[in-house]
């Protein structure tokens, strides 16, 4: 049996090393592991920016859709043989400090960074991070769910209803998700992104598309809704132009989710919170509901997965593939094919 790990090894080095099989313990499961996708936070790694966290040499990745292989003692939410997607959290003591939130409590370790991640043949994770599959999901789409989660919970924390208009700020995998979800609700959905090529496909989905280098992303947004602008903003670029914009969008009570991660601290324009009563609100990764939902939409095909995965590529690729991610800035989402 041919069992292979992506395995970062530091210094933008991602090897091919073998995938240990770790029989699970009570209340684990051990995965066959068929795809896992490759995301921002993994080019992070491989850039060196989390060597802080990633204690290599680890098997990286999070974005996983699998067949359960194995099941530990007092296990009963899946059965050998299940397709299922897997949400990466290892919640760690309960803390006051949490308010009973584990998705982002003060001892939470992320599968992927924190642990041994799922870019490998076999993969053995807690069993409550387990959702079924359905059976006409592909396992391709299957890997997915994790991102689709990410979008589904963004556009849940900010309140989408029907008939509102959403303003994306950023067209990468996340942004395109999160307007696809944000459609999905009902709402009229324009995505900002200066790359042509996410544009045209932002447009191929049915979303409105703007490039702020060519058009006035205000003026954009004021024509659309005549003179109503945005009931709700999303920040996903993680750029200076994107926070300084953010602010110029909402209407009155509107609201600005930041979904990026700016590790450095932005100027922002607070006056325009206290004028327009606007509400500033924090996303960061997912709930269980988040996952159920994304399984729910990315089974009615209207995600459109299909035209989001650029590229499948074998495990054997994976240093070449995180190249090719920094060489094509066109590109949505690869898989890796962790199969044997």
């Amino acid at each position: 049996m041919n069992m292979k790990a992506a395995i970062y090894e530091g210094n933008r080095s991602v090897g091919v090393g073998e995938s240990q099989v770790i029989h699970p313990a009570k209340g684990e499961v051990r995965l066959d592991v068929a795809y896992c996708g490759i995301c921002g936070t993994d080019i992070h790694i491989f850039h060196g920016h989390m060597d802080q966290r990633v204690n290599t040499p680890l098997p990286i990745g999070h974005e996983v859709s699998a067949t359960v292989a194995e099941v530990g003692e007092g296990v009963d939410n899946v059965l050998v043989g299940d397709r299922v997607a897997v949400r990466p959290l290892l919640f760690g003591e309960t803390s006051n400090f949490d308010k009973g939130f584990a998705h982002v409590g003060k001892n939470l370790k992320f599968i992927g960074i924190d642990l041994p991640g799922g870019m490998q043949a076999s993969w053995t994770v807690p069993a409550y991070t387990l959702h079924q599959l359905p059976a006409d999901l592909s396992l391709e789409h299957g890997a997915m769910i994790e991102p689709a989660a990410v979008a589904c919970h963004d556009v849940r924390l900010g309140e989408v209803q029907a008939g509102e208009t959403c303003v994306v700020i950023g067209g990468g995998p996340i942004g395109l998700l999160i307007a696809l979800v944000a459609k999905e609700k009902g709402a009229q959905v324009i995505l900002s992104e200066v790359n042509e090529v996410r544009l045209k496909l932002a447009g191929s989905l049915g979303l409105g598309a703007v490039n702020p280098i060519k058009e006035d992303l205000v003026e954009a947004v004021r024509s659309a809704t005549d003179g109503g602008m945005a009931d709700c903003v999303f920040e996903v670029s993680g750029s200076v132009p994107g926070v300084e914009v953010m602010t110029e969008l909402p209407n009155v009570r509107g609201r600005i989710v930041m979904v990026a991660i700016h590790p450095e601290p932005r100027p922002v324009n607070l006056f325009k919170f206290f004028w327009s009563e606007l509400k500033l609100i924090g996303a960061r990764l997912y709930e269980e509901q988040d996952f159920d939902q994304a399984i729910e939409l990315a089974a009615t095909g209207r995600l459109h997965l299909d035209e989001l995965i650029t590229e499948v590529r074998s495990i054997e690729q994976v240093q070449e593939t995180f190249e090719a991610i920094e060489a094509n800035p066109d590109g949505i989402k690869y898989l890796i094919s962790c199969g044997s």
